[in-house]
């Protein structure tokens, strides 16, 4: 039976978890149990998996959850101008959608040119760029941090890892966020991202150097340059936005939780506590598109079609009750979440590392430099942008005692 047939189905789009996704994931789970039947724009039907186990099983058995999204049994009734296409496309040539001894090739030559990126110029890297963003803010005594901070930070880190100049920087920050906005310049955005992927990998075949990319194209197993140019876009993308969100969620749970007020005055042990809170319950990747199964099979107590979409609920599974049982906060460094994802399509652990290193330097600088920092507004006007899966704050206004700029310095 098709999820959309079933009774209370649930229209997963737009604004369904913007303002408490924690109220509706409880709901959910009370009216559903751990497989939600859900329908996306476009009335496509889709499983949404809230379970904790259930989540565990699906990310740990690749041939029967699989990452073929042309295992989809709804492709002839989905139009060419569907808004999900980007995310749920056909055919697509990157490291997300390659299944098999393929992904585990790709996946190794991804990990290995991340984790060979050395840790003290990554964090001279962050610490550079995110001086030279508070050196824009400081003098003024208010900002927004979001739109001022967190959604410039990480991207141009990754920028500069990845080969790119350090002016070439500002041009792929307003690309990479124009797409994410998906708004008129999302288009003019992808295609800037294209272009200057496209001569980086050009530019590093000929010349190589000390980078991301270079290591990419040096692997001896032979990807081909369209494979690495398009695994290099989808870690900038993947990278920069969960991150920007990971530093804005933390410094608004740091702002408004008392229990990490020291922080904000000069302390260091909360940052790592706050941001681990964060993973699990106000986690900036919520749901993630998708896996199909490969042949009839029951979860959750549901029957399953060989085809069918089941969606990754990330922070559902987080707040299960069945593995939260009492309720209680988790900043004492447990990272049994499903933030960075599980199985063979997990977030690569150098992955993992490097966002860390650049939201917790850019929190860092934010509390070294911007003294008795404060909300604009009241906690409860803030809000978050409209989008099931992905979430962050539209903005997070403070104020503070203007200060002067440091100038930068060298990384």
């Amino acid at each position: 039976m098709s999820p959309a047939s079933l009774p209370n189905v649930v229209r997963f789009q737009g604004s369904l978890l913007q303002d408490d996704p924690a109220r509706v994931y409880r709901e959910m789970r009370r009216e559903h149990g751990s497989v939600v039947p859900v329908v996306l724009d476009g009335d496509a039907p889709a499983w949404l998996v809230l379970g904790y186990r259930e989540l565990h099983q699906i990310t740990g058995d690749p041939v029967l959850f699989s990452r073929d999204s042309e295992l989809w049994n709804q492709w002839e009734n989905i139009p060419d101008d569907w808004p999900l296409l980007p995310m749920i496309g056909r055919k697509q040539p990157s490291i997300l959608y390659t299944v098999g001894e393929r992904h585990r090739e790709r996946a190794g030559m991804l990990g290995n040119a991340l984790e060979a990126v050395d840790p003290f110029e990554l964090r001279g890297y962050a610490e550079r760029f995110a001086d030279e963003l508070i050196d824009g803010i400081c003098p003024k005594g208010t900002a927004d941090l979001i739109g001022e901070f967190a959604m410039l930070l990480p991207v141009r880190v990754l920028a500069r890892l990845f080969g790119f100049s350090d002016e070439e920087g500002p041009a792929l920050v307003t690309a990479l966020n124009d797409m994410i906005d998906g708004r008129e310049r999302a288009l003019t955005g992808q295609n800037h991202l294209l272009t200057s992927m496209t001569e980086l990998v050009a530019a590093r075949r000929s010349a190589p150097a000390q980078d991301v990319a270079s290591r990419m194209l040096a692997d001896s197993r032979g990807f081909t340059e369209e494979e690495i140019l398009q695994d290099l876009m989808v870690m900038l993308a993947a990278g920069h936005q969960p991150t920007a969100d990971w530093i804005g969620n933390s410094l608004h749970l740091m702002l408004t939780d008392a229990r990490f007020a020291a922080s904000l005055f000069g302390g260091r042990n909360s940052i790592a506590e706050a941001m681990n809170e964060v993973l699990w319950e106000d986690t900036p990747t919520q749901n993630v598109a998708a896996r199909w199964a490969s042949r009839d099979t029951q979860i959750g107590g549901r029957r399953i079609r060989v085809g069918d979409m089941l969606l990754l609920g990330l922070q559902g599974a987080n707040a299960d009750p069945q593995v939260r049982t009492d309720g209680s906060a988790l900043t004492g460094g447990n990272s049994a979440h499903f933030s960075f994802g599980h199985g063979e399509h997990r977030c690569p652990f150098p992955a993992q590392e490097i966002a860390e290193v650049i939201a917790r330097t850019g929190i860092e600088v934010v509390l070294d430099r911007l003294p008795d920092i404060d909300l604009a507004v009241p906690a409860a006007r803030l809000t978050r942008r409209p989008s099931p899966w992905l979430r962050g704050l539209s903005e997070l206004p403070v104020t503070f005692t203007p200060t002067p700029a440091l100038g930068g310095s060298p990384a």
